[in-house]
């Protein structure tokens, strides 16, 4: 008999009033390991209750307080980080070393929250009038809520929860239904570490929990990852009832190649960037932009890496894990069958991998296609799996043409040793986040993290200066204390002496 996963309320587990449930599975061996409850709308109500009462103490709660708990929220992370990546691993399938560097990137996030005294600090101008003095203040919002991805259930959430809760607000999450494990282990975890019930809550389900924190008159603002068409809706809905709004969306990241560049570091990058997580990442890359003469002889040294890849079950040391469920494993596999009827050459196809692994997981081993068309659903679709496309191109002009013909907007690459190129591209790219020699450009916490065109909705990026910005609100006081020997009536509209 199956356990069942409950939501997390008032920092306690909570059934909620809906009976609704939906299997958790373990993808690399095809079988449900859980169920977890889907919330009705009155379970949204019940979180956002919670939240909205632990608000006002919280938010008046001193900063070192705050930071307090967020330290040893790090600190225990830190130490317990392996439980989470069994976790992460046992759910969504990613190997246990990509688990922890996705734990560690989200560690990032929390220590960049620490100080958030310092990047709480407003500015004082004085006298600038008689006597008057102007000056601002950052206040938290309020309930905050966050709706994550399957991809990142550890390291999505944590760009955004200790960012808003250490700046004073309380937290409604909605994790993934597929893998929503990690966040009650967080929530508990944060409990742990001091964290006063209601700030931090966990509501699993699917699009009535999201509908209701999109339309609930007490939530705040929204944060959310996922597909485009997802990020889209979110942002229409939520800014519609008058929501502050974070909403990326998906990608199709290319990698531009230029004949100078050094291939097998190019191999490496395309090799890891493409397949790493399986190729479930908005940051993967998705299409190399070959500059020829390279062709030939990187597609050589990429198959030559993909040859070496171990597949399997990600508790065994392998290099990819499996997919996430057996219906995407099915949609990304169908691609394979498109490149061949569009033209394209299959040269390494994914299908029928030997792996290390129950014969019932989730799996597609690495592929790789030649010669794709711009035409091809293959190129357009943003296919989220172990799929690599070359593009063939006769400059680096029509290579950037074609990356800012993209409808995407994520992250972008190129490589090469000629500096005055790298210097040009991350001038004319049309792109949101742009490596030199790096593959995945993801920034570090004290940047901001966010695409352009349609891989974000509305203005407001992940965490970083961003995420302050997004998370508070920017009061402006005007002050002026009147020695007791002034005063008198002025109708008059106010003028600097």
């Amino acid at each position: 008999m199956t356990t069942t996963l409950n939501h997390w309320i008032n920092g306690v587990e909570s059934e909620g009033a809906s009976t609704r449930t939906s299997p958790v599975y373990n993808p690399a061996r095809g079988e449900v390991s859980k169920q977890v409850r889907l919330a009705s709308t009155a379970d949204v109500d019940t979180a956002v209750a919670s939240a909205a009462a632990a608000f006002p103490a919280w938010r008046d709660a001193s900063l070192a307080k705050r930071q307090g708990v967020m330290f040893t929220f790090r600190e225990l992370l830190n130490q317990r980080k392996g439980e989470l990546a069994d976790i992460l691993t046992a759910e969504h399938g990613k190997v246990t070393s990509d688990a922890l560097g996705e734990i560690a990137r989200g560690l990032e996030v929390v220590e960049f929250a620490l100080g958030m005294p310092h990047l709480l600090k407003g500015d004082y101008s004085e006298n600038v009038s008689t006597d008057v003095d102007v000056y601002t203040i950052r206040q938290p919002l309020g309930v905050v809520g966050i709706i994550s991805p399957f991809n990142f259930p550890a390291m999505v959430p944590l760009w955004y929860f200790p960012i808003a809760i250490a700046a004073g607000n309380t937290v409604i999450l909605k994790p993934s239904e597929k893998d929503p494990t990690a966040a009650n282990w967080m929530a508990a975890l944060m409990t742990e570490a001091g964290l006063p019930d209601g700030v931090f809550n966990v509501v699993h389900g699917d699009k009535e929990a999201v509908d209701a924190l999109l339309e609930h008159p007490t939530v705040q603002a929204i944060s959310f990852v996922g597909s485009t068409p997802i990020a889209k809706y979110i942002y229409e809905t939520a800014a519609a009832h008058g929501k502050r709004v974070q909403a990326l969306g998906g990608a199709k990241n290319h990698m531009l190649v230029l004949p100078d560049a050094d291939l097998n570091l190019a191999a490496d990058a395309a090799v890891n960037a493409g397949f790493g997580s399986a190729g479930e990442r908005c940051m993967a890359i998705s299409v190399i932009v070959a500059v020829e003469p390279v062709a030939d002889e990187l597609i050589e040294r990429i198959t030559s890496r993909m040859a070496g890849l171990r597949v399997g079950d990600g508790m065994r040391g392998c290099d990819m894990g499996p997919l996430i469920t057996e219906a995407h494993r099915d949609k990304v596999a169908s691609y394979i069958d498109i490149a061949a009827s569009d033209g394209a050459t299959v040269v390494v196809d994914g299908r029928g991998v030997d792996v290390d692994g129950e014969a019932s997981g989730f799996w597609l081993g690495p592929t790789l296609f030649d010669r794709v068309s711009t035409d091809s659903a293959v190129y357009q679709d943003e296919i989220f799996g172990p799929v690599l496309s070359i593009v063939r191109v006769d400059s680096y002009e029509e290579g950037l043409e074609m990356i800012n013909a993209s409808r995407y907007g994520n992250g972008t690459a190129i490589f090469t040793n000629d500096g005055g190129a790298a210097r040009r591209f991350q001038n004319e790219v049309q792109v949101g986040m742009v490596g030199i020699n790096v593959p995945i450009p993801v920034p570090v916490a004290y940047h901001s993290f966010g695409g352009w065109k349609d891989s974000l909705f509305g203005d407001a990026k992940a965490y970083g200066p961003a995420g302050i910005a997004f998370f508070t609100r920017e009061k402006a006081v005007t002050s002026r204390w009147l020695d007791p020997s002034h005063g008198g009536i002025n109708l008059g509209f106010p003028q600097h002496d």
